[in-house]
């Protein structure tokens, strides 16, 4: 037997150090671990069809709906995982306030920076997973929508799921017309806007979340999440 180098067991441990940082950068899904909060919101899709996640900055709200998104989407559900599940490939929409909103915030978390489209593939989404992905007109670097791979494996043929992103400044009107699985709203939506992205859902018995920091008060599409008594209390506070 022939022992290698010091010089060549050196390139063989970085050779190996880089691959491992490469699979764990392009397959972000397998690492996540809600915290409590994020637990609780997943879990409530088990029963609920309209999910609002709100907290302040920087508290992992986006992040928990772009993992839920990839979950989705791929249908690689952790062995924790207790909310909604979806057994074929889906229609998914992930939408902010403007084009450069849904690129900096939803597009970024579940596919990689905006900017650099060799690192598209480092967001939540597994970069195995992502079949192509079409340009947007709204902002430089904005996907239009990705097709994602479900399922798969030994004899299966994997399904495609297609995610397709938005922004609430085109109006209702740009809404219309299409039947999804879910919508995810990144920023709070006009009232009009989220009606329309849940009528969306109904042929689908599907879903809708929102994740959002409370920058607009107490405002309409709020107070559907609120009961009274929270309500009430936060007026008093």
């Amino acid at each position: 037997m022939v022992s290698k180098s010091p010089a060549a067991a050196k390139r063989e441990y970085l050779s190996l150090l880089k691959e491992l940082d490469r699979r764990r950068r392009t397959n972000q899904l397998a690492a996540y671990q809600p915290y409590a909060r994020q637990a609780a919101f997943h879990a409530a899709g088990a029963t609920n069809r309209e999910r609002l996640f709100m907290a302040g900055n920087q508290l992992g709200k986006t992040r928990a709906g772009g993992a839920e998104w990839a979950m989705h989407l791929t249908g690689r559900y952790p062995a924790w995982w207790q909310g909604k599940v979806f057994d074929k490939a889906v229609r998914l929409w992930a939408a902010g306030v403007t084009g450069e909103g849904t690129r900096d915030n939803p597009q970024r978390v579940l596919v990689g920076p905006p900017q650099q489209p060799a690192e598209w593939g480092t967001g939540m989404i597994p970069a195995d997973a992502i079949a192509h992905t079409i340009m947007g007109r709204n902002a430089p670097g904005a996907l239009d929508s990705v097709v994602v791979r479900h399922g798969g494996g030994g004899d299966v043929q994997a399904g495609e799921s297609v995610l397709s992103f938005k922004s609430y400044e085109k109006g209702r009107e740009k809404w219309q017309g299409e039947t999804l699985h879910g919508v995810w709203f990144d920023e709070e939506p006009p009232l009009d806007i989220y009606s329309e992205g849940l009528t969306r859902t109904n042929a689908t018995g599907g879903i809708t979340i929102v994740t959002f920091t409370p920058l607009l008060g107490m405002s309409d599409v709020m107070l559907l999440f609120l009961s009274a008594e929270e309500v009430e209390r936060m007026g008093k506070g």
